[in-house]
């Protein structure tokens, strides 16, 4: 097995892996300190998949391998998809939580060990928000990244087709060069022939005429 391969099967099995643990995030009924373990759990894993693509992508870069970095470009997109999947079951899932609390406050009496945990809730929830924001502020700089990459490949191969658009029309004009040059030769050689041929024919009758001249003499 290749390290291309082994590449692709990691690749595959972490996505599996964390889409596995966004089951778990959705089917999460609290507490707030279990959620937060698979959260940091899909984070990690997020970041190592991110990694194996990025990894996959240079790889292809190196070697000039399109298919390679074709499968690169689909794996990110899956992982943009993944990760958004995965936003949106923290997001439900703290939203389930605090309506749980909430209901639970009012259902219970106002005791300070139920407010005490509520209040230790709200504080992890604004954490785990600050953590997802994190998140999301890294994601939109890679993509950006990305944009960037995607203008300048772009630029390139506008300048490569301007090249080519310069070459074949220098081609053109050459082309059109050597044609008016073959016909001026072809002209050429056919004036020669007739010159040599109109020299031949004056001498021929310069001869005809010493030979009239001396059959004269001899007569």
């Amino acid at each position: 097995m290749t390290d291309t391969e082994k590449l692709n099967q990691d690749i595959i099995k972490c996505s599996l892996s964390v889409k596995s643990l966004i089951q778990d995030i959705q089917n999460c009924n609290g507490p707030l300190e279990k959620l937060n373990e698979l959260n940091a759990s899909g984070r990690s894993k997020l970041s190592y998949l991110r990694e194996m693509i990025d990894e996959l992508e240079s790889y292809g870069k190196e070697t000039f391998d399109n298919d390679l970095m074709e499968e690169a470009r689909n794996y990110r997109e899956q992982y943009y998809n993944t990760f958004s999947m995965f936003r949106k079951a923290n997001v439900n899932c703290m939203l389930a939580i605090e309506k749980a609390n909430k209901e639970e406050l009012f259902k219970m009496d106002e005791s300070s060990t139920v407010r005490q945990r509520i209040k230790k809730d709200k504080a992890n929830m604004v954490k785990m928000s600050s953590n997802v924001t994190d998140q999301l502020l890294s994601i939109s700089r890679h993509l950006a990244d990305t944009t960037q990459l995607s203008a300048d490949t772009l630029q390139t191969l506008a300048n490569s087709s301007m090249t080519v658009t310069g070459t074949s029309g220098e081609l053109h004009e050459t082309k059109s060069a050597i044609s008016q040059s073959g016909k001026l030769l072809d002209k050429y050689s056919r004036r020669q022939f007739t010159d040599k041929l109109i020299l031949l024919l004056g001498f021929a009758f310069f001869l005809a005429c010493v030979l009239y001249i001396l059959k004269k003499r001899l007569l």
